[in-house]
């Protein structure tokens, strides 16, 4: 396999607060310069590419803690979306050369071919460690001059009270073919996974819905259930989800995850804070409180559901990292929800009973 030949290109990341870190350019080359966004880390040791292609990182830059990454290249079978919604990458050590069976690309040649920029060579271990001390906080990469990427640093809104959905849904319905399952079952879309979609077609037939769907035109569809995927960022700005969930308890079986959880548990009457640093990574520990066996979880969010604040659902699953909550039912309609992934991509298969319990839902309900 040929070594890379790419031309190394000195780069600087600079955060909202002036911390300094030097390294180079990979990926694509970044309109006018330099890149912008909400700089987050992930702890997963692999599976880089279904975390670049998650919708959820939408607005966001990921650094990776794990320091080799690239190793095994891409292909197009992995990817999580159509097209990789983050802002950009922050790597240690990018991988020369990948070799893997499955492999068609570098991970360089992936993040050119969909116009993501990256910056490798950089302390992630100190940039991880700044940002769990101080919290995650907008920062900006590329080749221009430092003052120009503090400016954009200081200049970049994140991802507080944006409405980030609108900019990752689908435009229009699209449906999923049975794998085997008989069931109906209308999933909206806030920034969906294809992994997601695998399992819920082992189901049955899925209708995919943009997010600001009606909930008039999904329950004339008749589904036996309603999946209310991940998404990216704050839930506040999204009234009009709310409504239609709104509307639709009670009616037919919810099952949400990750935006989808906090979404329903809004809708119960639960009050959403932001995390420090969010939750990213495949090695979350979760228990569930009726067994209390502990789940590895695969987690991407930054906001979570505030203990105490919701009276109409159970805990069901607690975060055992900071003792937050991760899973709810609801006790008045027939509903639950867990604030990670269960399709596990990448990450675990540890929680992927919740598409059985999920089934086993819809068929009371029928």
């Amino acid at each position: 396999m040929k070594k890379d030949q790419r031309k190394l290109v000195e780069a600087h990341l600079v955060l909202s607060d002036g911390t300094l870190f030097t390294g180079e350019m990979i990926g694509a080359v970044p309109e006018g310069g330099l890149v912008s966004g909400e700089v987050v880390f992930n702890t997963v040791l692999s599976g880089y590419q279904e975390v670049i292609t998650d919708p959820s990182y939408a607005g966001q830059i990921i650094t990776f803690t794990y320091p080799h990454i690239g190793n095994y290249g891409t292909n197009d079978d992995d990817n999580e979306s159509s097209q990789p919604f983050c802002r950009g990458m922050v790597v240690r050590d990018l991988s020369r050369r990948h070799s893997n069976w499955r492999a068609t690309q570098s991970l360089d040649e992936m993040l050119n071919l969909r116009g993501i920029a990256g910056i490798a060579g950089v302390d992630t271990r100190r940039l991880t460690r700044h940002i769990r001390n101080l919290g995650a906080m907008p920062g900006a990469f590329g080749t221009v001059d430092i003052e120009e990427l503090q400016l954009a640093a200081s200049e970049e809104p994140g991802t507080d009270n944006i409405d980030l959905v609108k900019t990752v849904t689908c435009r229009e319905i699209y449906k999923v073919s049975s794998t085997g399952g008989k069931r109906k079952i209308v999933a909206y879309d806030f920034g969906i996974k294809s992994t997601i979609l695998r399992h819920l077609s082992n189901l049955g037939e899925v209708t995919v819905v943009p997010a600001d769907t009606a909930s008039e035109v999904v329950l004339d569809m008749k589904p036996d259930g309603v999946f209310l995927s991940n998404g990216p960022g704050d839930p506040e700005p999204l009234d009009y989800v709310r409504e239609n969930i709104k509307n639709i308890l009670g009616k037919v079986p919810i099952f949400g995850i990750c935006l989808g959880h906090q979404l329903l548990a809004e809708t119960l009457g639960a009050e959403i804070f932001k995390l420090p640093f969010g939750h990213h990574g495949g090695n979350h520990p979760v228990r569930n409180v009726k067994t209390g066996i502990v789940e590895i979880t695969s987690q991407n969010h930054n906001y979570c559901v505030a203990e105490g604040s919701i009276k109409d659902a159970e805990v069901t699953h607690i975060n055992l990292n900071d003792g937050t909550i991760a899973g709810i039912n609801c006790l008045k309609a027939p509903a639950f929800s867990v604030q990670y992934h269960p399709e596990a991509g990448p990450g675990p298969h540890d929680s992927s009973y919740l598409f059985e319990k999920f089934e086993d839902l819809l068929g009371r309900a029928g």
